[in-house]
This record gives C-alpha cells, structure tokens and sequence, in this order.
C-alpha cells in the first residue's frame, strides 16, 4: 500500500495493494491500523454511494460545524476528484489538488476537515463510495462555486451536469470568514 503527499498539506493519494488472479481481485479499502499509520487516524461514522452518469458535476461541498474528512474511491466509472483548501489563514487556501480515481486504477483520495469536494464523471456512468468522519448535516451544507475563476479547476469535461444548488453556489472570494473553516497550524 502506497500513501502519497500532495501539495496540499494532510491531502493523501493512496494506492492500495490489489492482489489479482484468474478469479478477479482482493483489496483492502480501509485498515484502521494501515491508514493511521500514514496519518488517515480519524473515526469514520458514514458511508456513502453515489451513481451518476457522464458529465455529472458534484461540488464543491463542505460542513462547517459537522466538519467531515472524507475517504473517496470510485466502484465502477471513473472520476475526476478534486479536493480545494477552504481554511481561512491557510498557506494554500484558494488552492486545489484534483486526481482520477476509476474502479481501474483502484486510487483513492483522503481529504482532512476544512477542505471543500467536489467529483466529475469521465465515464458513461460512476459510483462513488466515501467514507466521512462525522454524519450528513443538511443545516451544515455549504457549497463553493465549482467553475470559480480564482480556483481555477481544470475539470476535464465541457458543460457539466449539474444540481441547481450546485450552479448557484458563491465564489469562494464571496464566502464570509464566519462561513469558512478555520486554518489551525499542526
């Protein structure tokens, strides 16, 4: 199993053992012990699933009280996961880390509390499963705008699909303080 830095601090691609025969596969998604050794040392209380078809756009979400972290790989498709420091006071705040993750390549993607998410879909269909460190809070939900010009995020596909909430998100530059995570030095 392979955990990997990116240029957002506690941002991990992981890259899981697959053992492959003429039978199919056998991996691990999680290992408590495994992922806290590498850091991934959170208590994960919800899993979720979500099915989508080609050039659906899901993002940018976050919680801000009920802050969750977030575990995301990819069943069946494949995605393009992006992961965008919203942490007030933060050196790399406004800044974003995208990866594919495809039932291939088996990758996953582990996002810390304070970063906003966001997925499309590069196939006919996707299924993504994440695991999230504290439970859905729908008085919680907040959203970035997925196309912010000042995020800049190359999303690999044209004219997205997308919900209504999703499309009337604000800027993050229009986000005030108060609505945002807050930066704390580790």
């Amino acid at each position: 199993m392979r955990f990997t830095k990116t240029s957002l601090f506690g941002v991990l691609l992981i890259d899981p053992d697959v053992f492959k025969d003429d039978r199919g596969f056998f991996m691990e998604t999680f290992h408590q012990a495994k992922y806290g050794n590498a850091g991934i040392d959170r208590v994960f209380v919800q899993d979720n699933h979500s099915h989508s078809k080609r050039g659906t756009l899901r993002g940018l979400h976050y919680q801000l009280k009920n802050a969750q972290a977030k575990l995301v790989y990819v069943i069946t498709g494949e995605v393009f996961d992006v992961a965008v420091d919203i942490r007030h006071g933060s050196p790399t705040f406004g800044q974003w880390e995208g990866a594919v993750l495809s039932a291939e390549n088996k990758r996953q993607i582990f996002l810390p509390e304070g970063f906003a998410h966001g997925f499309c879909v590069l196939s006919e269909t996707a299924d993504v499963i994440y695991k999230c460190t504290d439970l859905y809070s729908p008085g919680d939900e907040y959203g970035i705008f997925w196309a912010d010009p000042v995020i800049g995020i190359d999303w690999r596909i044209e004219n997205p699909v997308l919900s209504k909430k999703d499309s009337q998100n604000p800027n993050l530059s229009e986000v005030p303080e108060d609505l945002l995570p807050v930066y704390k030095e580790t």
